[in-house]
């Protein structure tokens, strides 16, 4: 066979065989040059078919005969306000009522003796628990991470006992009971590295229920 006889067969060979790639269905392309790159990023090509269309009306979608629907049930969301000062914070959920007060609108540094308006801003509070006619309160104290732990438990204790003794003067829900706690530098708020963050951390939280079917209350 001559070398023009050998081209002719191996053309005639390769051309059978992309004939035969095309009809098992098996693509065949021609090479990409190495720098061309795609007309977009990966993932963000066109699907390759339209989404399945759902039929609201197809018997796995619907209620089986005789089932009925969950009870319907509140989510207990939190709604958080905070002064501009940052002195005084306001939690509310479905449940409870929480009032955090920074130590420095209290008492003096390392101090558990109330300074001048500390007494008025205690008084408030009572006020409302006698309004949701509240018979459990915790009255919890924290520190910030700055010396011992222990300092800091036993201040905290300190701090959330004066807060407790004020708050019973003008409470006057029969039967209350006080949750009484100090726990120095554990469940930080804020930021222990900085100086406003440790400032939110040094704080005596009032926590108490709200009163069934009462309403969101709001203050400052």
């Amino acid at each position: 066979m001559t070398t023009r006889h050998r081209v002719a067969a191996s053309a005639a060979l390769i051309g059978m065989l992309m004939a035969g790639f095309q009809a098992a269905g098996i693509g065949v392309g021609t090479a990409a040059a190495d720098d061309v790159k795609p007309s977009a990023p990966p993932g963000t090509e066109p699907s390759a078919a339209a989404p399945v269309p759902i039929d609201s009306q197809a018997p796995g979608l619907k209620i089986p005969q005789g089932g009925t629907l969950a009870p319907v049930k509140v989510l207990d969301i939190a709604e958080v306000v905070e002064d501009l000062g940052g002195e005084q914070r306001r939690q509310e959920t479905n449940q409870t009522v929480m009032m955090a007060l920074q130590s420095e609108v209290l008492f003096p540094e390392n101090s558990a003796v109330f300074n001048a308006a500390a007494a008025a801003r205690i008084q408030a509070i009572a006020q409302e628990i006698n309004t949701q006619k509240a018979v459990r309160i915790r009255v919890f104290g924290f520190t910030d991470d700055q010396g011992s732990y222990e300092h800091g438990q036993v201040l905290s204790k300190q701090r959330a006992d004066a807060v407790q003794a004020e708050l019973a003067k003008t409470v006057t829900v029969p039967g209350v009971v006080y949750d009484v706690r100090g726990y120095s530098e554990d469940y930080p708020i804020a930021d222990n590295s900085t100086e406003e963050g440790r400032k939110k951390n040094r704080r005596v939280e009032i926590t108490f229920p709200r009163s069934t079917g009462s309403g969101a209350v709001t203050g400052g």
